[in-house]
């Protein structure tokens, strides 16, 4: 994993400097917009909606729309002049019982690791947070932009590990506009619910589910590519891994060597070109033994003079 963040944790005199990892990450099944016709990419252009010219990136300003429909341009100017903040503190507002936040609250989760000057201290919140059963309710710069968090200990594979989770605003979250109306509950059917509960009661273990929607893309697509329903576009970068395709590779780079040498390819060849390999390797095997009978000649003279 890689570093998104790095600061430090603050609570009362102690500092923990910390590093932020994402901790989670999607696998999400995701699928391109493509012309059904040869697979080319849909792509899409930034088009006035009052002219319907295509506008320039550089062209392109920030506008917040009102209630009632009007647009209200933000300048650089004035996008400067809104609070925001880099500071690199994860400032500690107070410990709460971890039963009062709403688990709908929570945005993105990310893993804190110390730095080696501050595994000790770290040591110490995360245990602390462990024996009072609480989180610590912090605010965080991420993005220039301060937010709400909390810190909670995680247990892994590797040991307890404080995980930091962002939290949405309370105007986030919206309130059902709808009630329920049930009537009245029988005492013989709430003890029948609370059978079928009992029935399937157990301990979460999230290996026990599988996303079998990706499983099945996954499948339906192998199949495909192994019957050959594959669209090659110009704009192609990556390869089917099919054995054909990486033999043609080879074969246009033969080629094209053979071509920069002045020979002719093995797509254009003819009967005529076997005479002109075995002319041209008799030249070189006489081109390669006059040496050695120079060689050998001079061996001779030597010998003479030394007798």
């Amino acid at each position: 994993m890689r570093a998104i963040w790095k600061g430090a944790v603050s609570f009362g005199l102690v500092s923990v400097p910390v590093k932020l990892y994402a901790a989670t990450e999607s696998h999400d099944v995701s699928f391109r917009q493509v012309h059904a016709k040869d697979g080319g990419r849909i792509r899409y252009q930034r088009v006035c909606s009052l002219d319907g010219e295509e506008v320039a990136y550089a062209d392109i300003a920030k506008g917040y729309e009102t209630e009632d429909g009007e647009m209200v341009i933000l300048t650089d100017d004035d996008m400067a002049e809104l609070p925001s903040t880099s500071s690199r503190e994860i400032s500690v507002e107070k410990f709460v019982p971890s039963d009062q936040i709403d688990p709908m609250l929570f945005e993105k989760s990310y893993y804190l690791e110390p730095e080696k000057t501050g595994a000790k201290p770290y040591a110490l919140l995360r245990q602390a947070l462990i024996d009072a059963d609480r989180m610590a309710v912090v605010t965080v710069a991420l993005r220039q932009r301060t937010t709400v968090a909390v810190l909670r200990v995680r247990s892994t594979d590797n040991g307890d590990v404080i995980v930091l989770q962002t939290m949405m605003w309370p105007d986030e979250v919206r309130t059902p506009d709808f009630s329920v109306e049930s009537g009245e509950v029988k005492p013989a059917e709430a003890k029948m619910a609370t059978m079928l509960v009992e029935t399937l009661a157990g301990d979460f273990d999230p290996a026990e589910f599988e996303d079998d929607y990706a499983e099945a893309v996954e499948a339906l697509v192998k199949t495909k590519i192994e019957g050959g329903e594959v669209k090659r576009t110009e704009t192609s970068t990556k390869t089917s891994g099919e054995v054909v395709d990486l033999l043609a590779a080879l074969q246009r780079s033969v080629d094209a060597a053979k071509t920069a040498r002045g020979e002719s390819s093995s797509s254009s060849s003819s009967g005529d070109e076997a005479p002109a390999k075995k002319k041209t390797a008799a030249k070189k095997s006489t081109s390669k033994k006059a040496p050695a009978k120079k060689t050998t000649a001079k061996k001779k003279a030597a010998a003479k003079k030394a007798s």
